[in-house]
């Protein structure tokens, strides 16, 4: 099959093609015809790959993520980090910083999720062939596991930015035939295996990654960032590097300098630790062992404190996050740069025509997007119905459940576990009938995975398909099945409302609701992440309870009370309202919650 010109997706002849000097390319998509067909001699001698030898020189940032998502097809994500860090790179590349990514191959995926008629949980390995979509690079290195060596290649995937601009990602990958069976499954699955197997996978995204990018000819790195803490062994061999003999002072001051670390997790126990017994055997003689303690704590490898310890700027993915983060480690400072995502990306075909006709350009300055207010309204209304009919007609596709366009539709989609409540709308079942019967016809859509060793997550997926059954009926409910980016942008342009509920302040950011906005579909969320900043009461969406943290019984109270006094009856008799709010919901926040605007901060 041909190789899309643009961005080197193996794609099918039956797609979009254009003609050129009597040559027919295909492309994955409108977005890349466009590039292509605005300057075909651009792309045409680059056989799908857009990066030109000797850029490696140009690149000064070297972005390591230990999962960024690209496209559905290569399941090197599990959620919300991995999301974040594509549509970073992507934005990245539209405004031309300078910038190389790297992660790790993941051959087997996170995992593909099926579920049973009870809404039973099942895993399997994600099964895809990398030279369908990367360049198999020749360049090897080595990392020491255990006291062996292990080898790592690298593969290559180049993100083409709306500007025509590019941006390399590495993928380093340990499935080499002189590895043994163990260390050639070292970067099979993401977030898989024990304590071992993932402090192996952190030495080979940090320690390997830095190798790697020396080996590549990526000389000119100036800075290195670090999303999230499983990269921060990068710190040391920095430090390894510097050090130029037994004799030489430890570059503390250089590294620091360098690095820079973004924390996304509020959470105590979601910041990986390993205990020193399984640092010694892994690492072994890497570097003295107090170096390592007096960096990354004395009584455990801590690698949030690592990072913190070595890195000049830290940064939180909220303003309230950077405020718990403060808590959680006090004497350190961290600042706060709100999350985004890639608006051109996450804005469905029918809203990208409309913003083309009316906002040309703002794809290149998502800012302009507070122009909306501008558009009439009843385009609006029609570019989202548009969207929602793609929506229902998949859901009915693929569950047969029934579900109409005219019904009120809320959507819902997080990873399943406990502190995200995916079952807190159902509280009072009686109730919701009530308000769906008396006040206006409801639909819900569900969707997200549990993490294989999250048994709590998984009974709250098996909670919600009992009370699917329970409410059979009255209110139309489905769980769609693993979910994914492609599942994800039908999803968040087609639903009327977009529903969220953490715990506070558990939410670091939280980006699928500005997945929503985007798409013109206000929130009804909790007061945490970054619905604190973009929440106008009944301007952009509504609030679930006050910022302090609350209790079920309140938060479940306030939506029924706002579904059945305000949002419901705004919908289906006020529709001039209700487009206000949605044209307020792109202007006000899609405009601001963006990552071309979060890459620029």
């Amino acid at each position: 099959m041909p190789k899309d010109p643009v961005c080197g997706m193996t794609v099918k002849e039956e797609g979009l093609k254009s003609i050129h000097n009597g040559q027919a390319y295909y492309f994955c998509s409108e977005f890349c015809k466009n590039l292509f067909e605005k300057d075909p001699e651009k792309y045409v001698h680059l056989a799908g790959i857009i990066v030109a030898p000797g850029v490696e020189k140009e690149r000064t940032i070297a972005y390591f993520s230990m999962e960024i998502a690209i496209d559905s097809r290569i399941p090197t994500y599990s959620g919300g980090l991995g999301i974040l860090a594509g549509d970073t790179l992507r934005s990245c590349a539209d405004l031309k910083v300078p910038v190389v990514g790297v992660t790790l191959l993941f051959e087997k995926g996170y995992f593909y999720q099926e579920l049973d008629g009870q809404g039973n949980q099942f895993e399997s390995p994600v099964f895809w062939n990398p030279d369908d979509f990367l360049k198999s690079l020749s360049e090897k290195i080595e990392v020491q596991i255990e006291g062996r060596s292990v080898g790592v290649k690298a593969w290559q995937y180049d993100i083409a930015g709306i500007t025509g601009c590019s941006l390399p990602v590495i993928f380093l990958d340990t499935n080499l035939k002189e590895n043994s069976d163990f260390d050639r499954g070292l970067t099979s699955y993401l977030y898989g295996g024990d304590e071992k197997y993932r402090l192996a996978q952190e030495i080979i995204l940090g320690i390997g990654g830095i190798r790697m990018l020396r080996k590549l000819g990526y000389t000119e790195i100036k800075k290195y960032h670090m999303n999230e803490g499983h990269a921060s062994l990068l710190v040391l061999e920095l430090l390894r590097e510097r050090k130029e003999n037994e004799e030489a002072m430890w570059d503390f001051e250089g590294v620091r300098k360098a690095c820079v670390f973004t924390t996304h997790t509020p959470v105590s126990a979601g910041h990986d630790r390993f205990a020193y017994d399984l640092v010694k055997n892994v690492l072994r003689e890497y570097l003295p062992m107090e170096i390592i303690k007096m960096l990354g704590g004395d009584h455990e490898l801590n690698m949030t404190l690592l990072a913190l310890n070595l890195s000049h700027y830290v940064n939180g993915v909220a303003k309230k996050h950077g405020e718990v983060s403060r808590g959680m480690f006090p004497g350190y400072a961290i600042d706060s740069i709100t999350n985004g995502i890639h608006s051109y990306t996450w804005t469905s075909d029918s809203f990208r025509r409309l913003y083309d006709k009316y906002i040309p350009g703002w794809a290149v300055d998502a800012f302009t997007l507070r122009y909306t207010l501008g558009i009439p309204k009843l385009k609006i209304w029609d570019a989202h119905f548009e969207s929602k009919k793609l929506l229902i007609d998949y859901v009915n596709k693929e569950t047969n459940v029934g579900m109409d366009y005219d019904t009120f539709t809320i959507g819902f989609a997080r990873r399943a576990t406990p502190y995200k409540r995916m079952d807190l709308v159902f509280s009072d079942i009686e109730r919701l009938r009530r308000v769906s019967r008396d006040t206006g016809k409801i639909q819900f859509i569900f969707a997200g995975k549990a993490h294989p060793k999250d048994w709590s997550g998984k009974e709250l997926i098996k909670k919600i398909f009992a009370i699917t059954n329970e409410l059979k009926g009255d209110v139309k409910t489905v769980y769609l099945v693993n979910y994914d980016m492609e599942i994800a942008r039908v999803l968040v342009s087609g639903v009327d409302l977009w529903l969220k509920t953490p715990q506070r302040p558990l939410e670091a950011s939280g980006t699928s609701g500005m997945k929503a906005v985007h798409n013109g579909i206000p929130n009804l969320s909790v007061l945490d992440g970054w619905w604190i900043e973009g929440h106008i009461e009944g301007v952009t969406g509504w609030s679930i309870g006050s910022k302090e943290p609350g209790n079920d019984d309140q938060d479940a109270h306030e939506i029924y009370h706002k579904l059945e006094n305000i949002i419901l009856p705004m919908y289906y008799k006020e529709r001039e309202r209700w487009m206000d709010i949605r044209q307020h919901s792109i202007a006000l926040n899609a405009s601001f919650f963006n990552t071309q605007r979060m890459v620029q901060q």
